[in-house]
Order: C-alpha cells, then structure tokens, then sequence
C-alpha cells in the first residue's frame, strides 16, 4: 500500500517504494474521497486528516495512521518528519492530492487515521463542555481548541456538527483528536449524561443574553462569580436558537457575559473561550490567595 520515504534513502532503494500515482482514476483515490462524508467516514471506519500540523499532531499523540499519500515536494522538504515512526507512505501527483484533498491549496500531505484509536468520553469527566446542536464546523473546531487548552477532560455533543470531519479537525488544530468526546444523535440522547453528571454533584451551569428573564434554580450572576472549581458540566446551545429550554431546565446555575449593549449577543465560540479560561483563572490564583 504505502512505503515509508526518506530523504536520506540510497537512490536504489527508493526505486523499489511504489511508483507514484498520476491518475485520478486510481481506487485509492475515490476510497480517500469517499472520507469526505459522514457515511464514507461511517462505512471505512476512518478519518481525512490533512496538512503537515496534524500530521505532527498525530505523530506526538502518538495515533498511528492507516495510510499518508504526499507530494514529491513534500516529502523532499518533510519527509525526515517520517525517521523512525514506521509510517508508510504513497507518493502522489498533484492532482491526486487536490482530488483527495478538502481544502483548496493543500500543502502536500494527506492521511486516514482509524476512528476507533481516537479516546471516547467516558461520561464521568469533572470538567465537561456539552454542545447543543452547534452546527458550524469552523466554531466547533474552534470551541474544540479553547476547550482542550482550558483543561476540559470530555466534549458531549447532541447532534449537529461532525467532530470528525475535515474542516473540524482543522479548525480545532488537532485538538479533536486529544480531547475525549462523545457524540449523540440529538439533544435527547444527552438527557442520560446530563441526569448522571447531576447526581454526581457536577454542577450545570448555562448562560443568558445578559438581562435575559428566564427563571431557573438560581438567579444569573456574572460568570466569574461562580465557582469553577466545582465539577462542572457547561452546556452551551445552537448557534441561532440558544441552548434548548429542555436543557437549560436542568442547569443549576446560570451566568452571564456582560458586555456592551451594542451587540445583541456573541458568538458561541467567542463566549466559551472567558467561560472555560475562568476554571483556569481560578485554579491559578488559588494558591496565592491562601
């Protein structure tokens, strides 16, 4: 299938690696395509990584890849990224790349990466972020990297986005493939997760619109007043609808962002990253205040 290739090889020996694939007509080619869509992903049990950082990524993480097709020019400038890992490698034209490939200008690498290597939420995280129906790639992938780099321990999600499509794991920089998550069919399918993290003791903690009048368990305090040490699952809705009052029914505690009156509300992505960065804040100043 593939051959690793390195730069340093003897030219005798890199005659014997697989010839380089020109045709767009080659199965590997539409096998790869076919990675582009949930069923494809679904039905082969893997994903399309591209780019030489997730590459990177998957190589500090430790994954192993199912297969890597890179340019000639790739593998001349990054090829000693493959010393030692054992990884196989197909080289490829550029117009096979740019058929495998998602994005428009791809940067000469491309990988499958069984989904089943990937770590599943366990349900049990004390740190947890829980998605209703979010629906845009570019701010899951987002919400993804904040999330990781606040030390949250698992990712819920209730339907919407795939985590696990390309544009995704681009956007969150590879940190979808580090932060534990698990993914239902719909918000109903999260009620289970939610009810057990409440008998746990995890607090659920849900946002308003600052000024928003809905009723709750208690009444909305700005997000730095809470207690963020506490185990804690923050759930965080649709990008037009909010978060569904089915699910905000549970929440515990409610805070909110306060910010100009200028602008109606913010984007989902951009209040996580104040909400999740506060448990880290806290921690932090903990130690110096007693």
């Amino acid at each position: 299938m593939c051959a690793v290739i390195r730069a340093s090889e003897p030219r005798a020996l890199r005659d014997r690696l697989p010839e380089l694939i020109t045709s767009r007509r080659n199965p590997l080619v539409a096998r790869l395509r076919a990675l582009h869509q949930a069923k494809g992903r679904r039905e082969q049990g893997l994903l399309l990584l591209e780019g030489t950082h997730l590459l990177q990524e998957v190589l500090r993480l430790g994954l192993q890849p199912e297969c890597l097709l890179a340019s000639e020019a790739w593998l001349a400038r990054h090829g000693l990224l493959l010393e030692g890992t054992g990884l196989t490698a197909q080289p490829v034209g550029g117009e096979v790349l740019a058929a495998v490939a998602t994005t428009e200008h791809p940067d000469g690498v491309v990988l499958t990466l069984p989904a089943a290597a990937l770590r599943r939420a366990s349900g049990r995280g004390r740190f947890v972020l829980a998605l209703d129906q979010l629906q845009d790639p570019g701010n899951l992938g987002t919400l993804v990297r904040t999330a990781l780099a606040a030390g949250v321990e698992e990712l819920w999600l209730g339907g919407g986005a795939d985590p696990l499509q390309p544009k995704v794991l681009r956007a969150s920089a590879g940190a979808a493939l580090a932060l534990p998550l698990r993914r239902e069919p719909d918000r109903d399918a999260l009620l289970p997760l939610l009810h057990g993290a409440l008998a746990a003791g995890h607090q659920l903690v849900a946002t308003l619109v600052e000024g928003g009048g809905e009723g709750g368990a208690q009444a909305p305090i700005p997000y730095w007043e809470l207690d963020w040490s506490r185990p804690t699952v923050l759930l965080l809705g649709n990008e037009g609808a909010g978060l569904h009052p089915q699910l905000a029914a549970l929440a515990t505690h409610r805070v909110t962002i306060p910010h100009s009156a200028a602008v109606e509300s913010l984007n989902v992505a951009v209040a996580a990253g104040p909400l999740l960065l506060e448990r880290w804040r806290q921690q932090q100043q903990r130690p110096a205040a007693q």
